[in-house]
């Protein structure tokens, strides 16, 4: 078990080494940052002067190393660059020292305030949405297998399996948008759901108010691909453990069908259904971010796409990096609890 932590986690840092050198490089070569810093009439000595604060005028691979000096846990820092930036953490040595240090993200390029206190902001409301929309997943999703697998070939079944091949097609951004219109807009008299709101709306006189129908409609949106899946995996493990022959005993000793299937074939048939809702809740946290912008919700996502209309690269990469964190960590998690669940899986 140790030895498998271990070797997880060193794929972990080569993989969030490898999106750090994907994302800077990637955003580092589109348009110039400090002219929507500082507007389009500025004059070139101030632009200068931005771009020299910021570290533009370096090259790219040097601005590269500042950067991952920035986000190691492990780095070279000047006592004067520790101040300016107000790095935590432990440091060992005279103006240059060895730092040990909780990752810096920067400052947004646009409000000048700490990356990490954007991203943890608008966290909430991302996971908050995520887990929405993963629990209606796992609910209607075993629910539909369940019924798809007692109802095998009849309309129920068809209806079951047609479906979730829609849900898993169908791209979230364009059932986003396709959702918002009908029942955000056309049906809204129905329904009472808006086309975009996040958790509270502000009332310049009554303050702010908790709005929980706005997380419906991106909830369900997000949640329609996991939904499609879990639904068919629970069909075919339930199915699978229903033509085994300690089922046909319980049968046969007189149980009804909701304790053969609720006690001892749904039970056994949750493993792949288990894992892949570990799995997914990372995924959710991506898939987030274009449903957040299609809803208005404020999350991580929103913040993110915010951020590239105004060219704020340290925010972008610090929620990728984020994100990348989430589903390294997820993924580990995974692993470990599908191991935990059966026995006959050995982590080595």
């Amino acid at each position: 078990m140790v030895r498998y932590l271990i070797r997880r986690s060193c794929y972990g840092l080569l993989v969030l080494l490898g999106v750090v050198v994907a994302v800077f490089f990637l955003f580092q070569g589109f348009g110039d940052p400090s002219r929507l810093v500082i507007g389009q009439r500025a004059d070139a000595a101030t632009q200068d002067n931005i771009r020299k604060e910021l570290n533009l005028d370096q090259p790219r691979w040097k601005q590269f190393v500042y950067y991952l000096d920035d986000i190691s846990p492990i780095a070279i820092h000047t006592r004067e660059g520790i101040r300016e930036k107000g790095l935590k953490g432990i440091f060992i040595g005279g103006n240059t020292c060895l730092a040990i240090k909780w990752p810096y993200l920067r400052r947004s390029y646009q409000s000048k305030k700490e990356v990490w206190d954007i991203l943890m902001a608008a966290l909430p409301g991302t996971m908050l949405l995520a887990t929405a929309a993963m629990l209606l997943a796992t609910v209607l999703g075993i629910g539909l297998g369940v019924l798809a697998a007692v109802k095998k070939g009849t309309w129920l079944d068809t209806s079951a399996i047609v479906a979730s091949v829609i849900g898993i097609s169908a791209p979230s951004f364009f059932m986003g948008i396709v959702i918002a219109y009908v029942f955000g807009f056309v049906l809204s008299d129905w329904t009472g759901l808006h086309m975009t709101g996040s958790l509270f709306d502000t009332d310049p006189f009554t303050g702010r108010h908790l709005q929980l129908g706005n997380l419906i409609l991106p909830a369900f949106t997000l949640g329609i691909r996991p939904l499609a899946i879990i639904a068919q995996l629970t069909r075919g493990a339930l199915l699978d453990v229903l033509d085994q022959d300690y089922i046909r005993t319980a049968y046969a000793k007189g149980l009804s069908p909701r304790v053969v299937i609720g006690k001892h074939a749904l039970r056994n048939a949750m493993n792949p259904v288990i894992t892949a809702i570990t799995g997914w809740f990372a995924e959710l946290l991506a898939g987030a971010f274009f449903v957040e912008t299609i809803f208005g919700w404020n999350g991580i996502g929103k913040v993110t796409v915010d951020a590239l209309e105004k060219l704020d690269f340290p925010v972008v990469m610090g929620s990728v990096l984020v994100t990348s964190c989430f589903f390294i960590v997820v993924g580990l998690l995974s692993d470990l609890l599908y191991g935990w669940i059966d026995p006959r899986v050995r982590l080595t």
